[in-house]
């Protein structure tokens, strides 16, 4: 699959995707393209308001307001290259009728479309990162293993959703309810280092999500973060979360091409 997308042909066409979802999510809007950047800064603002300065959460984590920014923009990664995935095929069915495509090319524009977001917020990023005096190590080479382990696991939920969607509609508001049980399920406000019972913190660390989010904050902004390789030293535990991306990657890529044949008619 990841072959064929770097022929000329695919190129152009994933380019020509991407250029067009853009347009149409921003046509009519005054401020277009910046509220890539103002939308998670503004979140950012309400929760570091609420969480930090009124109940007092990030408490005894260094560079806290870092440390908060950085879990939600992985997350509104997450969310955001998900929910565009979700619809994605459904939304190109005039273009999948008329012209022979590969599928998967669209469940790719629309993630690209995500990380074209993320590359943003990460250069807003790392103007906090300068501005709160964040002390880098070299451990940050590892960073971007951990942003691989992120696209791939969510690449996977996203084939699976857009697979499910063109035959049960009903996965939009199932995916929803998800979405905000998973945010609050994953240490992105609160610190885990705040769970006093150590079986709860082993088992939300088991969340792909929770695994790459505390990684990439070990790695960029503070040693005290809580990761799942400090929880699970030496045990088989450990692996559990990589085994879970690779798994649903793996079924969701299976799935969406054994269906794709029957979208044209499905859509």
């Amino acid at each position: 699959m990841f072959k064929r997308l770097f022929s000329k042909r695919n190129r152009v066409l994933v380019s020509e995707l991407v250029r067009t979802d853009f347009k149409l999510r921003y046509q009519g809007s005054v401020l277009g393209y910046v509220w890539s950047l103002l939308r998670p800064l503004l979140l950012f603002l309400i929760l570091y308001v609420v969480f930090v300065k009124f109940l007092k959460v990030g408490n005894g984590i260094p560079n806290y307001p870092v440390y908060l920014l950085f879990g939600m923009i992985m997350w509104n990664f997450f969310v955001e290259m998900t929910s565009q995935s979700l619809s994605s095929i459904v939304g190109r069915g005039d273009l999948i009728r008329k012209i022979r495509i590969p599928r998967w090319i669209i469940v790719i524009s629309s993630s690209i479309s995500a990380v074209i977001n993320l590359l943003l917020n990460l250069v807003v990023l790392s103007v906090f990162i300068i501005f709160n005096h964040v002390q880098i190590t070299g451990a940050i080479t590892v960073l971007p293993i951990i942003f691989v382990e992120l696209y791939i696991f969510s690449l996977g939920v996203s084939f699976f959703l857009a697979t499910s969607f063109v035959r049960y509609r009903d996965i939009n508001y199932v995916w929803e309810v998800l979405l905000q049980a998973g945010f609050y399920l994953t240490p992105i406000l609160y610190p885990l280092s705040r769970i006093n019972n150590l079986l709860f913190q082993k088992l939300l660390i088991l969340n792909p999500m929770a695994q790459i989010i505390q990684d990439a904050r070990y790695v960029t902004v503070t040693k005290d973060t809580i990761t799942n390789y400090a929880l699970y030293r030496g045990e088989p535990y450990f692996f559990i979360p990589f085994v879970i991306v690779v798994v649903i990657f793996i079924f969701s890529a299976n799935y969406f091409r054994k269906r794709s044949k029957f979208f044209a008619e499905e859509i």
